[in-house]
């Protein structure tokens, strides 16, 4: 097998170092790690013991499954990566339509081209594309749209529209006490709506969804008056702003949130149901 190239060891050790700053960021309480084995080193002995130790009757026993971390988990759902594969397009969009002296056309050339280069780079690496292709099809509806109309701030009103029906949504399902984040839970767990019947998980999938709720609103209430006065500057700079760095905030507060709603154990149960899940295709690759 070939070793490993030093460029791609560097872009290794990039992704960890963004990888334990998003950990930081959404866990301030992370420091109880320090007295627990490191994740590998666990897996590992616990693997080998369970492997090699026979049970009572002489049969070997079968491998446990391995714990997670908070850290397994923000890692499996992607890092600080699944942000960057968002937001870069519009950043683009922004700097080329500012820098070209307002050249649309150019702008969403160079914005459609970072999407797909950002693409390809996940396929190169093999890496998950479930980020990089919402927002690569965001990228282009917008493109389309703003193309055919002329006007520079029409390609913000598909996020509109999208961030209208989502919140929407998740208001809904929160009313109908049916909330989309516990449907999703109960989904990839494949538990169905066993969840329902739990009071704290009913709770806690409610209030995270909530936390979207107001994500969603509050991107609407800035960006509307700014894209009905056609203030394309402020408006960019709002997408930019309620984008990455908001979804941040959304994200370590429905984690917080849920964390906060469940008690230990079902907390760290649903955590180990989600990431094994989220990193099982990968592990069959390997």
């Amino acid at each position: 097998m070939a070793e490993p190239t030093q460029g791609s060891g560097r872009d290794q050790q990039v992704d960890d170092d963004l990888n334990e700053k998003l950990v930081e960021i959404l866990r301030p309480e992370f420091e109880a790690a320090a007295t627990t084995p490191p994740a590998d080193a666990t897996t590992s002995a616990s693997s080998s013991a369970d492997d090699t130790a026979p049970d009572d009757e002489g049969a070997a026993k079968p491998a446990a499954k391995p714990a997670t971390t908070d850290k397994d988990f923000f890692h499996a759902l992607g890092g600080w990566g699944a942000l960057l594969d968002i937001g870069l397009p519009w950043i683009a969009f922004l700097i080329v339509y500012g820098a070209s002296d307002h050249d649309l056309r150019l702008a969403l050339i160079v914005a459609v081209a970072s999407g797909a280069a950002v693409a390809l780079l996940r396929l190169v690496r093999r890496q998950p594309l479930r980020n990089v292709a919402g927002g690569f099809v965001g990228v282009l509806i917008s493109a389309w749209v703003a193309n055919r109309s002329g006007r520079a701030e029409d390609v913000y009103l598909p996020g509109l529209l999208v961030n209208l029906g989502y919140g929407a949504l998740y208001l809904l399902t929160v009313l109908f006490r049916w909330p989309l984040f516990g449907l999703l839970y109960g989904v990839i767990t494949q538990t169905g709506t066993a969840w329902r019947r739990d009071p704290a998980m009913l709770k806690g999938f409610s209030r995270a969804t909530l936390v979207f709720v107001g994500l969603f609103a509050i991107r609407l209430i800035v960006q509307v008056p700014l894209y009905l006065t056609g203030s394309l500057n402020a408006l960019g700079i709002a997408k930019v702003g309620l984008g990455l760095p908001f979804y941040a905030l959304a994200l370590w507060l429905s984690y917080a949130v849920l964390r906060g709603s469940l008690p230990p154990d079902k907390w760290d149960e649903a955590r180990d149901h989600v990431t094994h899940l989220l990193r099982g295709g990968k592990g069959n690759k390997k």
